[in-house]
């Protein structure tokens, strides 16, 4: 797993390239703050390694809570920033800070 922040400096956001291995898996998409945790919006391609992989511009100076869906399993990023404990899932998410 790896997440890679590209900083734009003419615009207000970072390219975010979230990636997952999961050789094994059929699906899997990043779910969070930043697309109302709906796992449509987050979908990652899967690449002939098995990675899972994509990129997305989130707006900067901001943090958000996430996690890894695959094949209908939530995952954390153990590359995260940090993370926060959320009641409403009853787990930890990964954080990330833009």
């Amino acid at each position: 797993m790896a997440i890679k922040k590209q900083i734009i400096k003419t615009k207000p956001v970072v390219k975010v390239t979230f990636s997952i291995q999961a050789k094994e898996a059929n699906a899997a998409a990043v779910v969070g703050d930043f697309n109302n945790w709906n796992p449509a919006e987050g979908e990652l391609s899967k690449l002939k390694n098995g990675t899972f992989k994509a990129t997305f511009d989130l707006p900067k100076d901001n943090t958000f809570e996430f996690k890894y869906l695959v094949d209908g399993s939530y995952v954390n990023d153990p590359e995260a920033d940090r993370y926060a404990y959320n009641e409403f899932a009853g787990s930890e998410n990964s954080v990330l800070a833009l």
